[in-house]
């Protein structure tokens, strides 16, 4: 088998262990469609782990992640590491963490919720449990499990 080389960054952002399948989602949440990127974008898919048997990986050159960019990459991809590279050294690593509230960054699943009708309300959802990842709508009291397709 052959190596396969990915070239260090400088600086921007390194996210790790995301869940196989779930990259592209990640670019979509951070607002990467690929003509208006001005920064080098890896993309690694279905990488060996030695933690799980795959993971996704992405890299950024020149972008640290806002708050709720890794709080929406928590809900599709719990176990995702972020590694904060400055001047090719990695200067932080964490996990994302899984808010205890979800507020603003997902809708709801439910056509008759407030939150999906004219009303200026913006979803919020309780987090019933992190493992498997399930949310409770507040308006509504709809039950999500699966959210990567109700991002906002």
């Amino acid at each position: 088998m052959k190596d396969f080389r990915v070239t260090p960054i400088r600086n921007g952002t390194v996210i790790d262990h995301i869940k196989v399948g779930m990259a592209l989602k990640v670019l979509k949440i951070i607002g990467i469609k690929g003509e208006n990127s001005q920064s080098t974008v890896s993309v690694l898919l279905r990488v060996p782990s030695k933690q799980n048997e795959w993971k996704d990986i992405v890299k950024i050159e020149d972008r640290e992640l806002d708050p709720k960019e890794l709080s929406k990459i928590a809900l599709i991809s719990p176990s995702a590491t972020i590694n904060i590279i400055r001047d090719y050294n990695v200067a932080e690593k964490f996990n994302v963490e899984v808010p205890d509230i979800v507020k603003g960054i997902v809708r709801c699943q439910n056509p008759g919720c407030i939150t999906n009708q004219s009303e200026p309300i913006e979803p919020e959802f309780v987090v019933e449990s992190k493992k498997p990842l399930t949310l409770r709508c507040i308006y509504c009291g709809r039950i999500m499990n699966d959210v990567s397709d109700y991002l906002i």
